[in-house]
């Protein structure tokens, strides 16, 4: 019983360090692209649907420029998106270049999502490393007494 009791809070241990490296990466990973977002020094435009005049640095500003550049180009394309201009449409480049800001704005809100759900993973990984660690250490009595 000591040989499992041994491998599980062996076992829990390693759980709890793979939580934390967890934690720590989306963290990380947040700082990192919240600080790339700064340093373009985007603001939300003023006809956003919310959000308007703050800096992008997160992931609600972000959506909120990208549906704001998305409003734009069709009010420049007369409601068409980039499919449907002909190819020989001046507006097609606006409509083309609008879409490569907005799929990096919703990149970086996707990076956000999964920074944040790494942190939230380690959390859980760093508690269930922990129960299982105080789990083997608990005495079999004490376990099997009703």
């Amino acid at each position: 019983m000591a040989r499992t009791a041994g491998r599980a809070g062996t076992i829990g241990m390693i759980i709890a360090i793979v939580g934390v490296i967890f934690a720590v990466a989306g963290v990380v990973t947040w700082i990192v692209v919240d600080n790339q977002l700064a340093a373009e020094k985007i603001t939300v435009s003023e006809d956003a649907d919310f959000l308007a005049g703050q800096d992008v640095t997160g992931p609600f500003t972000a959506y909120a420029q990208a549906q704001v550049i998305n409003k734009h180009a069709l009010e420049a394309t007369g409601g068409k998106t980039y499919a449907e201009l002909a190819k020989d449409d001046p507006a097609r480049t606006t409509a083309m270049q609008a879409s490569f800001l907005r799929a990096s704005l919703f990149t970086s809100v996707v990076a956000f999502g999964v920074a944040a759900l790494a942190v939230v993973l380690g959390i859980v990984l760093v508690l269930m490393g922990v129960a299982l660690r105080s789990l083997a250490a608990t005495p079999a009595r004490e376990l099997a007494a009703p």
